[in-house]
């Protein structure tokens, strides 16, 4: 029987089990990457000594994804599969497996082995360290030039110039989080870029070391220009979010204000040269007229709308937070499902829908 998930039953902020870590993976039509994707995830993990979890989380896959990882999970006790019931994205992928991990620091890399799962283990000794975050560095990138580097550069520079977190590769999947810090942030949109700059909201403590970047072996790329375009829509969205989301009134309240007073000014101007120097308006200042009943008419909009802005705001901080994925099924071997009823002894399978809407 399949049962809407509330946020109250996956509850990352909540306390964390003895699992140390949990490894975040979203995986999408990489059936050639799954086997040795984990060969490599878990003689990496099980040399950091620590309890950990493997969640890895299907995106929609059109391919064998999915029933690669259903094998992995019945040979490995500590994988754990998401399958979402379509394609939501990368960003709805890593909120699943975020959302779902019980592990005091949890670690997302991309399923396409570029990145080298070796670097876990530096990713993990710097925020040890002490950070809140740290983020993998690609330094030594072998993608196209004009499609890939460069508009990469931008949106980076952009987004540390945005947020003030001083970070060279907000791009990059590859980072180590704080529970605590995932448990204040919801993501939407292609946002989990952006991380770092939403967490500086109550966060200061980033870092960021180089990684290394592989050749992709198997399957191509889901990235291309038209990705670009919503990144820089979504860094826009971060600008303002980090700048207005609790005090709108702030930006549009000024904007107005100013066109406000500039209308009323050239009204005076034109009540000046209307009674004092005798002048037609209609005749000699029709369009400044016009311009300056288009100011005060804007400027009171802009006004009320910062106004709406406020009382939207704090509708949004005060109502049940809304999740951005829905799952199909869901492969476990926890104690418990996230609905609360008992698993099976040997694990077994959630049927489940976590819609975006819920009541």
């Amino acid at each position: 029987m399949r049962k809407l998930l509330s946020d109250t039953d996956w509850d990352r902020s909540s306390e964390p089990t003895a699992i140390r870590y949990s490894l975040v993976i979203p995986l999408r039509d990489e059936e050639g990457n799954v086997e040795a994707l984990w060969e490599e995830v878990t003689a990496v993990m099980e040399g950091l000594g620590e309890p950990y979890e493997l969640i890895l989380v299907d995106d929609g896959s059109t391919d064998g994804t999915y029933e690669r990882l259903v094998r992995l999970f019945e040979r490995d006790a500590r994988v754990q599969v998401l399958r979402l019931s379509r394609n939501f994205g990368q960003t709805a992928a890593l909120a699943a497996g975020f959302d779902f991990a019980r592990g005091a620091i949890i670690i997302a890399m991309d399923g396409d082995l570029q990145y080298d799962p070796r670097d876990i283990p530096r990713l993990v000794q710097k925020l040890d360290e002490g950070y809140d975050l740290v983020s993998g560095w690609r330094e030594k990138r072998s993608d196209a030039w004009l499609t890939r580097r460069l508009p990469s550069r931008v949106a980076n520079w952009l987004a540390a110039r945005v947020s003030g977190v001083p970070l060279k590769d907000f791009g990059s999947t590859f980072k180590a989080y704080r529970r605590e810090v995932l448990a204040q942030i919801r993501l939407y949109g292609e946002q989990h870029r952006f991380i770092p700059a939403l967490v500086s909201q109550w966060r200061d403590r980033f870092a960021e070391i180089p990684v290394r970047v592989r050749p992709r072996r198997w399957g191509r790329s889901k990235y291309g220009l038209s990705r670009t375009l919503r990144v820089t829509f979504d860094l826009l969205t971060i600008a303002f979010l980090l700048r207005y989301l609790v005090h709108p009134l702030r930006l549009f309240g000024s904007w107005g204000a100013a066109m406000l007073l500039g209308g009323l000014g050239l009204e005076g101007y034109l009540v000046v040269e209307k009674f004092w120097h005798h002048i037609s308006i209609m005749g000699q200042h029709g369009p400044l007229l016009l311009l300056s009943v288009l100011l005060i008419v804007t400027g009171g909009q802009l006004i009320s709308l910062g106004l709406l802005g406020e009382i939207l705001s704090r509708t949004y901080f005060e109502s049940q937070r809304k999740p951005i994925y829905s799952i199909r099924e869901i492969r476990t071997r926890r104690a418990e499902s996230p609905v609360g009823e008992p698993m099976p002894q040997d694990g077994g399978t959630i049927p489940s829908s976590r819609a975006p809407c819920s009541t």
